[in-house]
C-alpha cells in the first residue's frame, strides 16, 4: 500500500489539494523515504489534471522536503562523525597504548567515510621517508610493508607539503610523482580513489592518514575535514605516547638515579662509619683485630689477616676462609694497589712503601661495590699503619731492651742500681730469678728471630737482644728448661724453621746474668754437637756433658754452677763442707769412714751432709747428680790455688 493512499482527494478523479500533498511530503521526510518517492505526489497531480500553479506549488514543496531530508541526513552524519571523534577523544583520555588508539582511529576513518581501506603512515627521520604503521581492510602484504620516499606518490606529497590531497583515480592522476614500487603496492591492493591528510604535531608533519576505495570516487570537503579531525586525534595520540614514553623514561632514570643516590649514600655512610671505627682503633691503641672487627661490621662476611707470605695469622685460621691461591692474590693486590676479587674472596695488600707486610682477605657472598672495595683498602692502609707503629715501637723497645741486656752481659757492671732502674722502666725486675736462654739461629733469619724473642720478652716482663750473632733472652720466674723450650717453640714458629735453644740459671741479680748466659751458650752449642739441632735443654739437664762436648769449655763456670751454694756457705760461715764431700766420695759414700778421715764424730759428718742436701737439693747423691758433684769437686781441687 502506497504511503499516499490514505491522503484525501478533492473528489473522484481529481488531483489532491496542495495542503494534502504537503502533509504527504512531511510524512515522507518523517519515514526517511527514498528520494524517488518524493516524485509520487507531483506525478499524481499531473495525472489528475492539476493546473500549472498547483503543479508549481507542489514542485516547490517537493524541493523543500528534499532539502529538509538532506539537512536531516547531514545532521545524522555529523552526529555520527562527532560521536566517532568523542570516542577517539575518550580513547586518548584513557591513555591506552598508542598502537590500539591508532588502530581505532584508522578503523573509524574507514567506517565513517565508507571506504574499502584506511591506513596510517609515520615519518622516519632517520631514513628520510615514511612507512606504513597501521592498516584496516588491507589484504596485500606488499602494500602493508610499503615505504614512501618524501615527495613520492600521493602520501609522500602530503608528508612533504603538509596539505591534504585526494584523487578519484590514482593511476591517471599526474599531480604527484609515481614510482614503480609505490604503484606496485597500490595496484596489488587494488586501490583507485585515495584521500590523504597530514598528521601535524606543532608545525611538523609526523605522518599521513588515508582513506581509499577500490573504485573511482570523489571525496567532498566534509570527508576531507572529517579525516583531518581524525588525523589531529592521531597526532595527539602519538604525541601523548611520546610524552608518556619520555615521562616513563624520565621516571625510570629518576628511579635509577634515586637508587644509585641511595646506594651511594649508604656506601658513604658505611665508609664514614668504618672510617670512624678505624680512627677509634688507632686512637685507643688497638690492633689488627679491631680493624678486622670494623670491616666485618661495615661489610659483613669474615676477615682473615695474612702475613707477607700469604699465610693466615694466627696459623689456626681454617683454610675455608682463604682464596684458592692466597699468595698469588696478595701479590696481584700489591702490584695493582687495588682489591682483587676471586669468587667470594676479596684480597687487599697491606704495604708500607715497597714493603709487603701482609694482607686482608674478606670472605663474603655477592659482589663488592667500588665503594666497599675502598673500605677494605682503607682497612689495609690502617692495618699497615698499626703494624708500622707496632714495628717502630717494638724496634725502639727492643733496642732499649737489647742495649740493657748487652750491658748486663758485658762486665764488669759499673752501676747495678742504675741497671735495675732502667729495667724497671721497661717492666722488668732484675732481682727476680731470671732464666737465661741463648738461641742459635741462621743469620738470614736473625731479624725475625729477634722480633719474636723481643715480643716474648715484652709479654713476659723480660729482656731480649743479640749477642755475638746469637739471640739472648732473660725470662723471669721460669725454670731454665721451661724457658728454653718456650723460646725454641716461639722463635721456630716465627722463622719457619727449627732453632736450637739452651737455658741456664736462674740468675739472681744483675751480676749473675753474664755467667748464666755463658752457661746457656755452652748448652746450646752442646746440643748441636750432640746432633740435637732444633731442640732445647737446660745446662742442668745436660750436666757435665756440656763441659766435655760444648765449645768454650768453662771449668770455673761448671764448678760454680754445680757447687756455688756450698762454696758460698763455706766462705760465709768458715765451714768446710767441700772437704766433707770429698771425704764422703773418697770413702765410697760411708759417713763413718769419712768421719775417721776428717777426725770428727760421725754425727758431725751426718749433720754436714744434711746441710749439703739443703744447699744442693735432696737429689745431690743420686748417681747422675753425684757424678757431676764429684767431677766439680775434682776440678775445684785442681784449679784452687791453695791445693
Amino acid at each position: 500500500m502506497s504511503r499516499t493512499a490514505a491522503l484525501p482527494a478533492d473528489g473522484p478523479g481529481r488531483a489532491p489539494r496542495v495542503p494534502s500533498a504537503a502533509a504527504e511530503y512531511l510524512q515522507l521526510v518523517l519515514d526517511d523515504a527514498a528520494a524517488i518517492e518524493y516524485e509520487g505526489p507531483l506525478v499524481r497531480a499531473r495525472a489528475g489534471g492539476a493546473d500549472p500553479d498547483t503543479l508549481a506549488e507542489l514542485e516547490r514543496v517537493r524541493l523543500l522536503a528534499l532539502q529538509v531530508r538532506a539537512a536531516f541526513a547531514a545532521r545524522r552524519r555529523r552526529e555520527s562523525e562527532l560521536s566517532a571523534l568523542f570516542d577517539t577523544a575518550s580513547d586518548l583520555a584513557t591513555l591506552r597504548g598508542v598502537d590500539s588508539v591508532l588502530t581505532a582511529i584508522v578503523r573509524r576513518a574507514r567506517q565513517l567515510l565508507g571506504t574499502d581501506v584506511s591506513y596510517l603512515t609515520l615519518n622516519d627521520d632517520a631514513h628520510g621517508d615514511t612507512y606504513m604503521r597501521v592498516t584496516d581492510g588491507s589484504v596485500s602484504a606488499r602494500f602493508q610493508a610499503l615505504r614512501l620516499p618524501m615527495g613520492e606518490g600521493l602520501g609522500g606529497l602530503v608528508a612533504q607539503t603538509a596539505a591534504p590531497y585526494a584523487t578519484a583515480s590514482y593511476f591517471t592522476d599526474a599531480r604527484f610523482h609515481h614510482t614503480d614500487d609505490i604503484n606496485g603496492g597500490v595496484h596489488e591492493e587494488g586501490l583507485v580513489a585515495i584521500l590523504g591528510v597530514p598528521l601535524i604535531r606543532g608545525s611538523q608533519v609526523i605522518g599521513v592518514l588515508y582513506a581509499a576505495d577500490r573504485t573511482e570516487r570523489t571525496f567532498d570537503r566534509s570527508e576531507v575535514a572529517l579525516l583531518g579531525s581524525l588525523a589531529a586525534h592521531a597526532a595527539i595520540a602519538i604525541d601523548n605516547a611520546r610524552l608518556l614514553e619520555e615521562t616513563r623514561t624520565a621516571l625510570d632514570e629518576l628511579s635509577a638515579a634515586t637508587r644509585e643516590l641511595r646506594a651511594h649514600t649508604e656506601s658513604v655512610e658505611r665508609a664514614a662509619g668504618a672510617h670512624d671505627r678505624f680512627i677509634d682503633v688507632v686512637l685507643r691503641g688497638g690492633g689488627v683485630e679491631g680493624v678486622a672487627a670494623a670491616v666485618t661490621e661495615a661489610l659483613g662476611g669474615r676477615i682473615t689477616v695474612l702475613d707477607e707470605e700469604g699465610r693466615p695469622t694466627p696459623a689456626d685460621v681454617p683454610g675455608s676462609a682463604l682464596p684458592p691461591d692466597p699468595a698469588a692474590a696478595l701479590g696481584l693486590a700489591r702490584s695493582t694497589g687495588r682489591t682483587v676479587g676471586d669468587g667470594e674472596w676479596w684480597t687487599a695488600a697491606v704495604t708500607v712503601g715497597n714493603d709487603l707486610l701482609g694482607g686482608l682477605v674478606l670472605q663474603r657472598a655477592g659482589d663488592l661495590s667500588d665503594a666497599d672495595q675502598r673500605i677494605l683498602e682503607r682497612a689495609a692502609l690502617v692495618t699497615a699503619l698499626l703494624l708500622l707503629i707496632r714495628r717502630t715501637a717494638s724496634e725502639a723497645e727492643g733496642r732499649v731492651r737489647g742495649e740493657l741486656l748487652d750491658e748486663l752481659l758485658t762486665g764488669p757492671l759499673r752501676d747495678p742500681d742504675g741497671l735495675r732502674e732502667r729495667a724497671r722502666r721497661l717492666g722488668a725486675d732484675l732481682d727476680r730469678p731470671q732464666a737465661v736462654v741463648v738461641v742459635r739461629v741462621e743469620e738470614r733469619c736473625r731479624g725475625r728471630a729477634l722480633a719474636a724473642a723481643a715480643h716474648l720478652a715484652a709479654t713476659r716482663a723480660g729482656l731480649a737482644g743479640v749477642r755475638d750473632g746469637r739471640v739472648v733472652l732473660c725470662l723471669p720466674d721460669l725454670a731454665p728448661g721451661e724457658a728454653a723450650a718456650l723460646a725454641c717453640r716461639e722463635v721456630s714458629a716465627a722463622v719457619g724453621r727449627p732453632v736450637t735453644a739452651g737455658g741456664a740459671g736462674p740468675a739472681h741479680g744483675p751480676a749473675a746474668v753474664a755467667g748464666a748466659e755463658a752457661e746457656a751458650r755452652r748448652c746450646a752449642s752442646t746440643l748441636e754437637a750432640l746432633g740435637r739441632t732444633g731442640q732445647s735443654a737446660s745446662a742442668r739437664e745436660l750436666g757435665f756433658v756440656g763441659l766435655l762436648v760444648g765449645e768454650g769449655r768453662d771449668v770455673p763456670g761448671f764448678v760454680t754452677a754445680t757447687l756455688a751454694p756450698v762454696l758460698d756457705y763455706d766462705a760465709r760461715r768458715g765451714t768446710d763442707l767441700v772437704a766433707t764431700l770429698r771425704a764422703w766420695f773418697d770413702t765410697g759414700g760411708s759417713p763413718a769412714r769419712a768421719a775417721e778421715v776428717l777426725n770428727v764424730h760421725v754425727n758431725t759428718v751426718t749433720q754436714r751432709l744434711d746441710r749439703v742436701a739443703r744447699l744442693l737439693g735432696r737429689d745431690w747423691s743420686a748417681p747422675e747428680r753425684a757424678l757431676e758433684v764429684q767431677l766439680a769437686l775434682r776440678l775445684h781441687r785442681l784449679t784452687s790455688a791453695d791445693d
